[in-house]
């Protein structure tokens, strides 16, 4: 099985999770025109005032996603 990561975007902030939600649909929008096979694509709320966006990517798209998006981090993805 291939390697899967999933990279993040952070936000902090009273507006943190509005951001996150906003972003996540500027990612969307980037795979939807890029054509790429990425399916997972979301937002989430990990604080009060802590929000990211991410998306899942495979091993051998990380790179280059990343240095076209620019994530803050990104770790292993451990789910289906």
């Amino acid at each position: 099985m291939e390697r899967k990561i999933k990279l993040i975007w952070d936000f902090k902030g009273p507006d943190a999770l509005k951001f996150a939600e906003h972003h996540a649909i500027h990612l969307k929008e980037y795979v939807h025109a890029e054509k790429r096979n990425i399916t997972i694509v979301d937002f989430q709320q990990l604080a009060e005032s802590h929000s990211i966006a991410y998306m899942i990517v495979n091993d051998e798209q990380m790179r280059q996603i990343r240095d076209i998006l620019k994530p803050h981090r990104g770790e292993l993805y451990e789910g289906s």
